[in-house]
């Protein structure tokens, strides 16, 4: 069975020794104060709306099934309570198999998601938060249920209110990242899946960067990706990016959610954002590539370094500048 993204995947592509006065980690008190169920949905819209995106539409074209519709099987259909479904989400997400999927037909046409490792913490704050309260769903999904014979839909949970203050410098750089990571991802994993692995080499060397920067164009941002082991040379990490990379791999090792790094330049805004390894990387980033992939990769890029990946490192990171005042 093919190797797609299902569940919480996120796609991959992808420092300064003096010490900035302005420097500002996201989740300093006066810059980020948030309820833990603030957290979940911010960690679902990281996360997980890469590949079940509520916006997507019904039918070809999805990678995976949305995220309401999950909520759906495992409460509405399974029945499931609290305690119930954050083990059964719990459980599978940490280890995907076939024999602990509810979501039969998702398994069949897109197959399992690749394994991944969250940090502590992240996958109770994604599933209390998936309970408690309604989270997007598409304006198909509706007469998509019942239509399979369930019962009439009614979405369970409390509505989370909706932020009246103005984005956060933070909240925009975010929002930047995976609004990019959305459009690559979704056109890498449309390419693995009608042409294979190969297909994704020959979309990161023609087609990647155009789209990076028409997404900076739309944004009006600079918008990079970066590595301290880069495949393209227009992607290697300059000094200060190489200081941010080294400081989110310790998070990594640590076991600590990375948050974005801001930092305030006068009236501009340099956001850092980290960009972890997952199994579909691997295919092409990690320390066993199939004979004719490696001979691709080379061919194309002739001084690769990015190769020798487990799964759950960091790839590199987002690099985006943006002006302060918007």
């Amino acid at each position: 069975m093919k190797k797609t993204i299902l569940l919480l995947a996120s796609i991959t592509f992808f420092s300064c020794n003096k010490k900035n006065e302005n420097y500002k980690p996201v989740n300093e008190k006066d810059k980020l104060e948030v309820s833990d169920n603030l957290e979940g949905k911010k960690l679902i819209e990281t996360h997980c709306y890469l590949c079940h995106s509520p916006n997507a539409p019904e039918g070809e074209g999805r990678i995976a099934p949305p995220m309401v519709a999950i909520k759906a099987r495992y409460i509405n259909k399974e029945g499931f309570n609290k305690e119930e479904f954050i083990t059964a989400l719990k459980s599978f997400v940490e280890n995907p198999t076939e024999d602990k999927a509810l979501m039969f037909g998702a398994v069949k046409k897109h197959g399992l998601m690749p394994k991944q490792v969250f940090p502590e913490e992240s996958l109770d704050k994604i599933a209390n938060y998936m309970f408690d309260y309604q989270i997007e769903e598409p304006e198909w999904f509706k007469s998509h249920w019942e239509s399979h014979g369930n019962e009439k839909w009614t979405q369970s949970g409390k509505k989370l209110a909706e932020k009246e203050n103005p984005k956060t410098v933070d909240e925009i750089g975010l929002e930047y990242a995976l609004s990019t990571k959305k459009v690559l991802g979704k056109n890498l994993m449309g390419a693995i899946q009608k042409k294979g692995t190969l297909a994704a080499l020959e979309f990161c060397n023609i087609k990647a960067m155009p789209l990076t920067d028409s997404m900076a164009t739309k944004h009006n941002a600079i918008i990079k990706r970066v590595s301290d082991k880069n495949r393209n040379p227009n992607n290697k990490a300059n000094v200060e990016e190489l200081k941010y990379i080294a400081q989110f791999k310790a998070d990594l090792l640590s076991k600590n959610d990375s948050k974005p790094v801001v930092i305030e330049k006068g009236n501009k805004v340099q956001f850092y954002y980290p960009i972890p390894t997952n199994t579909m990387c691997l295919q092409c980033h990690g320390k066993q590539i199939k004979p004719e992939i490696q001979k691709q990769i080379l061919k194309l890029y002739p001084n690769d370094l990015a190769v020798g990946y487990s799964e759950n490192e960091i790839r590199g990171m987002w690099s985006i500048t943006f002006d302060k005042n918007k």
